[in-house]
């Protein structure tokens, strides 16, 4: 089970002090959050791309590059990619760069964004949203596991013998989450795939993502990549944390209110009880989480959106040491001893790379002439 932190990079006044963030803070607060992630023991940072305000992080990869360099361990992944408006050329060489910079600790949620005005900025038609996440998808996915590419579609102009660099490392392409709130064919371009599927739950009702996670999963199977329960499922999730929660609902409730993505809507007290949002001691937030796994089954990886709605960089930093010292080692236990047997390890690169000289070992087998003894039987 893969733990981590994923952030929207917005820019938004703290309402107890009235002070808005430079995007300078902002990026550098970026860095520093994630190396507490990996000082605290968690698994992955993940940052979303935007191009419009109050968000900050318009190249994800420029960002992850540099945390790359001042990391060790922790996994680099993004929420989302923009598989609609990006060409897919620039994603296959930006994230096999950023692949060989950081010695395989990178991966990445593609979606389609949730942003209208976006389309026209990158020359797109909003309308073309899924024909171009099916396109595009195609394409990237041809251009990392094929060394010479000609392909001609709808949506780009074609390509003839045309080569993608650098390579994947070790010719591995990174690991690709398909992100959704709300499509159903987004899954089954995961499940089709074998790739996995990202359900950034905080917003909507449980029961909208069961229905998405449960289709993904029904055609996981159905393709042949492994059994239902088994399919690569990751979760967003947010906290604030306070060793007394009432205290915590004192602190956070300024923040709620005023946050962009929901101030201003319904109250904090029946958005926590509607959505994974908790709000409350760490154990309230170890129980909540461990909920997830009764409703969306036993899944990989689990994200929380910590730095937002205003608050400071060094509250957030609190959050995070609160975060590995009391609800982590519970979490870490807790979900292992629930998972069958049987789940599908958390992606890695060397994961990814045993799996893909295995397959080679057994494609080469069943393609050996049979010796004079078996043809004799």
């Amino acid at each position: 089970m893969q733990f981590g932190v994923f952030s929207v990079s917005d820019i938004t006044r703290d309402p107890t002090t009235g002070r808005i963030p430079t995007e300078k803070e902002r990026i550098d607060a970026s860095v520093a959050i994630a190396k507490k992630v990996e000082e605290i023991g968690m698994d992955v940072y993940a940052i979303g791309e935007h191009h419009n305000r109050p968000f900050f992080s318009s190249s994800p990869t420029t960002t992850l590059a540099y945390i790359a360099a001042q990391t060790e361990r922790i996994i680099l992944s993004t929420t989302t990619t923009l598989i609609t408006t990006n060409d897919p050329v620039k994603i296959a060489e930006d994230f096999a760069m950023l692949q060989h910079l950081s010695n395989g600790r990178v991966d990445l949620v593609l979606g389609r964004g949730n942003t209208g005005p976006v389309y026209p900025w990158f020359g797109k038609n909003m309308q073309d949203s899924v024909n171009l996440t099916v396109e595009n998808y195609n394409l990237l996915r041809r251009l990392w596991d094929e060394d010479v590419v000609s392909w001609e579609g709808k949506f780009r102009t074609p390509l003839q013998n045309f080569t993608s660099t650098p390579r994947p490392l070790d010719d591995v392409a990174p690991f690709v989450w398909h992100g959704s709130i709300r499509t159903p064919q987004v899954a089954e371009i995961a499940a089709y795939y074998g790739d996995g599927f990202f359900a950034n739950n905080i917003f909507w009702p449980k029961e909208h993502y069961q229905q998405l996670i449960n289709l993904y999963r029904e055609r996981y199977e159905h393709y042949g990549h492994g059994k239902a329960h088994q399919a690569v499922v990751g979760l967003g999730g947010q906290f604030y944390m306070a060793k007394d929660s009432q205290q915590a609902v004192k602190e956070f409730r300024p923040y709620f209110d005023n946050a962009p993505v929901y101030g201003h809507g319904p109250s904090l007290e029946d958005f926590t009880a509607q959505t994974p949002l908790t709000v409350g001691s760490p154990q309230q937030v170890i129980e909540k989480t461990l909920a997830f796994q009764e409703y969306f089954g036993a899944y990989q990886r689990q994200l929380y959106l910590v730095d937002h709605a205003g608050l400071p960089l060094k509250t957030v930093l609190n959050q995070l040491d609160m975060f590995g010292e009391y609800v982590l080692p519970e979490l870490r236990k807790e979900m292992e001893s629930r998972a069958p047997n049987d789940l599908t390890p958390a992606p890695t690169h060397e994961r990814l790379v045993v799996a893909r000289r295995a397959k080679m070992e057994a494609d080469l087998a069943n393609t050996k002439e049979p010796v004079a003894s078996d043809r004799d039987q």
